[in-house]
């Protein structure tokens, strides 16, 4: 009790100091590029010791023995709705703060640091720093983080940069297409894609490899190279076994067998990624010695013949590019296809918007997209629902700061959880349901950005946001051309478990019928 006394009274010295030399205005505004934030007069801020609290014994309670472990997303309803918009939640000497509300999002959004920290990447970064190997966006911090992040800009992140790699993701989509052929032709019944899952992270890698690495690596091929599978082997191994070694001491390391599998992972992914730069190093310095001037290429290219970055840094950057592309793309496509096969009047819709736009046997390009807002509208509902990292986090690396009238001290630490944010009633009625209308500019009134930022806001906002939406936009837009999308009966109910991402319960296998009035691109 005593120490709970002085944590309140040392935050309320803070509070005071706080606002002594800080001008704190905490009007509710709308305009453009203020917060909303709460009026708060100054003397009635808070303290972090007025919220409601969790302990890290009930969270592991939840976790264990309410089977939450594997359905983190809905453990954040059932806390939002027992603790409210924003709480505490310790562990030991340490705590965090959960934001569950738009409102209070947008308000640490609006305020973020220079150069915002997401939170500690130890469990990335020691592999790095074992090996050598450079930091990336994900991964870096501070003013190396800022520098690095507008090199890596560049040629990604605006617009008319994505549009450059429109025939490269066709040409992707198209294999992707003969695949889905391929594998209708080798079922039973005709038309049958098992496991669309694993094929849509074949797409997505894919493409994402054509982008960053300016080769094919045969993802779609029918027998996929061993190099390759061996890359995506050592992707899925990291993945599994982060958890465990997050949450395990380092003693254990010298004794159960996940650090070492965990380790196994990443070497298998940089020992690939470094041999496709390497190669285009060489490719780069072959044209250099020949007395070219430029360096023709896309991505890569850029990063290794115009910009100052050292190879290490591009092995470390380009790598976690990667790992970014693959999941965000793949996973919603999944999700996408299955709210589709769900409610076929929507899907209808977005078939007739895609078949009016999209005549005969023309490819969709980026242009046919921006004439296709249902499309994007179907897209964004599905990251809406589905987000592809349910929660993310922020540490206030710079200063103190006031959110939803409550004073927080510098090197605080916020999650933000976004998914029971983008199932709030308040911003979207009848959250459940799945309403691309929602989004469409017809008219009426749009939920609040930040009811659903899938790939962040601000500065250390995903660097690939557009390559993914254009992988998305131009591969929907072919399949829905071409195929009626129906769930197989025999899958079930398909609900999501939470590993790191949102990924589906189970194997799902969908029908995809050839719409019969196709006259060019078909599997026939």
């Amino acid at each position: 009790m005593a120490g709970r006394l002085a944590l309140r009274s040392a935050e309320t010295m803070a509070v005071r100091v706080f606002l002594r030399s800080t001008t704190v205005n905490l009007d509710l505004r709308r305009s453009v590029g203020e917060s909303a934030t709460a009026s708060v007069p100054p003397g009635s801020i808070k303290t972090e010791a007025d919220l409601p609290e969790v302990t890290l014994p009930t969270i592991l309670y939840r976790w264990i023995f309410k089977g939450y472990y594997k359905r983190t997303h809905e453990l954040q309803m059932y806390e939002k709705q027992l603790y409210g918009p924003m709480y505490k939640l310790r562990a030991g000497k340490s705590h965090k703060i959960v934001l569950n509300n738009a409102e209070l999002l947008e308000e640490l959004m609006r305020k973020d640091d220079k150069f915002p920290s997401r939170g500690d990447m130890t469990i990335w970064t020691e592999y790095r720093d074992m090996n050598d190997l450079g930091y990336g966006p994900a991964t870096e911090e501070g003013e190396k983080w800022y520098k690095l992040r507008s090199v890596l800009n560049k040629r990604m992140l605006h617009p008319k940069d994505s549009v450059k790699y429109e025939n490269v993701v066709n040409e992707v989509v198209t294999d992707f297409i003969k695949r889905i052929c391929h594998l209708r032709k080798m079922s039973s019944s005709g038309d049958l894609v098992p496991n669309m899952s694993n094929e849509l992270y074949r797409f997505s890698l894919e493409g994402i490899s054509r982008i960053l690495f300016e080769t094919r690596i045969g993802c779609l091929e029918n027998e996929i190279p061993a190099e390759t599978q061996n890359f995506i082997d050592s992707i899925g191994q990291m993945l599994t076994y982060t958890m465990a070694v997050t949450i395990l001491p380092q003693w254990t390391r010298n004794y159960l067998p996940f650090w070492r599998r965990y380790i196994s992972g990443w070497e298998g992914i940089f020992r690939f990624a470094c041999k496709l730069i390497d190669r285009k190093m060489e490719d780069i310095q072959k044209h250099l010695d020949a007395g070219s001037q430029e360096v023709a290429g896309q991505y890569l290219s850029y990063l290794l013949s115009s910009t100052n970055m050292s190879k290490k840094d591009v092995y470390g950057s380009v790598t976690e590019l990667l790992l970014a592309g693959v999941d965000t793309t793949s996973n919603t496509m999944m999700w996408v296809l299955y709210l589709l096969s769900q409610n076929p009047k929507t899907q209808n819709t977005l078939y007739q918007e895609v078949n009016n736009i999209i005549k005969g046997d023309k490819i969709p390009t980026a242009e046919d997209i921006n004439n296709m807002p249902y499309l994007k509208a179907v897209i964004k509902e599905t990251l809406r629902m589905y987000p592809v990292v349910p929660a993310n986090g922020r540490i206030l690396s710079e200063n103190d700061m006031v959110i939803g009238g409550h004073f927080f001290p510098k090197k605080t630490t916020f999650i933000m959880q976004h998914y029971a944010i983008s199932h709030d009633g308040n911003i979207f009625p009848e959250p459940r349901l799945f309403k691309p209308e929602r989004w469409l500019r017809d008219g009426r009134e749009r939920p609040t950005p930040f009811g659903s930022i899938p790939f962040g806001f601000g500065v250390r906002g995903c660097v690939g946001k557009r390559i993914a939406e254009l992988e998305m936009h131009l591969a929907l837009a072919r399949i829905v051309k071409l195929f009626e999308v129906k769930l197989d009966p025999n899958v079930g109910e398909i609900k999501a478990l939470s590993r790191t991402v949102l990924v589906a319960d189970r194997t799902v296998n969908f029908h995809l019928l050839e719409r019969k009035h196709v006259a060019t691109e078909r599997c026939s």
